[in-house]
């Protein structure tokens, strides 16, 4: 780093990526920064600077062991290993430490005998809560939400239709243990005497999935306009489950669509148009392209999230938004380059065994993409927080 650059850090005031420590600075205090960071969006940590930026300078002899010895190796786990390089500003130096988001979250600071896990808000460091715990061990993969009880539910919210199409038609099961079935695949979790629904098979097979579990399902708004109004043209929470109901075929029983082929949303991202004495359906995106990013959505989405994921039409673009950050490790250009990291492998393989899910991680990649391309010239946009994963699709 170029002692300008160090200068254009210091002009800027401490925030969520950004912080400032002097010299003296103690061990577990720099620990808890250090894990803040981590396991958040990572930061730079500036050491032999005051609050206010005033550079004072380092005088510990040889820092950089210290950070390593003393502080992460004793005070942080798992371990993090940062980038460090000390610049010269007039007769100061100054460390620049620059944490990485982390791939092992959630990281813990170790002290008093106990393990405390530290976010990164502003410019401040605070205990995570239960819900920011929950996502931190879900994204390092350390807890798979999906297998989450859903408390106060039972067997008889499923729909029984659904299930059973599920194991004996599509996976061609005799088992007549119907209960035995659904706890080995996780259907049913806890103990004998207790068994509650996973949130899996709560959103993806329950008559009335957000009974219990309010951010399932799917939320469609539709503006007239290029930006969001006080009223919509339409606002609808489609309270569904997941998977579609392939019907009884011998007594001619009617189909019931997935969530993600529900026809409302087909209504209002394409128009019928009359070519000759023929109506043609139109469609501003690729359905393909819609299709695989709708099925995206809901089966990577972050159940510890208290959102639904949601569709949003405008005039010139279409986004849709999955609730919480991309999976442990994953971003934006390993995605387009065909990298996969399952966050819910049990919600992935039940939309593979109905044949949604096809080649893992080649959708964006093989589809998405060029398919928009192809229809107008457009590439999507794609923006990943700590909080939503969007994609915009462009109406030329």
């Amino acid at each position: 780093m170029l002692p300008s650059e160090l200068l254009t850090l210091l002009n800027q005031k401490e925030g969520a990526k950004l912080d400032f420590k002097r010299d003296d600075v103690r061990p577990e205090t720099m620990a808890k920064e250090i894990v803040a960071f981590a396991n958040m969006n990572g930061g730079t940590i500036l050491v032999g600077v005051e609050n206010d930026g005033l550079i004072t300078g380092i005088h510990r002899e040889n820092l950089q062991a210290w950070l390593m010895d003393t502080v992460i190796g004793r005070h942080v786990h798992p371990f993090v290993l940062p980038d460090y390089e000390e610049v010269a500003v007039d007769e100061y130096r100054v460390a620049v430490v620059k944490i990485h988001q982390g791939t092992g979250k959630p990281y813990v600071l170790r002290h008093n005998d106990r393990e405390d896990i530290y976010v990164r808000y502003g410019d401040t460091c605070q205990l995570a809560g239960r819900e920011q715990q929950a996502r931190l061990f879900d994204t390092g993969g350390l807890l798979s939400a999906e297998k989450l009880p859903v408390y106060g539910s039972s067997l008889a919210d499923l729909d029984e239709r659904r299930y059973n199409e599920y194991f004996k038609r599509i996976l061609r099961h005799q088992q007549t243990d119907v209960q035995g079935l659904l706890a080995d695949h996780s259907f049913l979790v806890g103990e004998h005497t207790s068994l509650f629904c996973s949130y899996f098979a709560y959103a993806l097979f329950a008559r009335s999935p957000q009974l219990r579990l309010p951010q399932a399902g799917l939320r469609l708004t539709v503006y007239e306009g290029a930006d969001k109004d006080y009223s919509s043209r339409f606002d609808k929470i489609f309270n569904l489950p997941l998977m579609e109901y392939r019907g009884d075929l011998q007594n001619n029983e009617p189909v019931e669509p997935p969530l993600h082929g529900n026809p409302q949303i087909k209504e209002y991202i394409s128009r019928e148009q009359l070519e000759g004495m023929t109506r043609r359906r139109m469609w501003d995106y690729p359905e393909e392209t819609v299709r695989e990013l709708l099925i995206n959505a809901l089966v990577h989405r972050d159940w510890t999230k208290q959102d639904y994921v949601r569709v949003v039409a405008y005039s010139d673009r279409l986004e849709i938004v999955s609730p919480g950050s991309l999976p442990n490790g994953m971003t934006v250009e390993k995605m387009k380059n065909g990298v996969t990291i399952q966050r819910n492998p049990h919600t992935t393989r039940i939309f593979r065994d109905y044949g949604y899910v096809e080649h893992q991680g080649m959708g964006i990649r093989q589809k998405v993409i060029p398919l928009m391309k192809k229809h107008n010239g457009t590439e999507p946009d794609f923006e990943a927080t700590e909080d939503y994963f969007k994609v915009t699709l462009w109406k030329k």
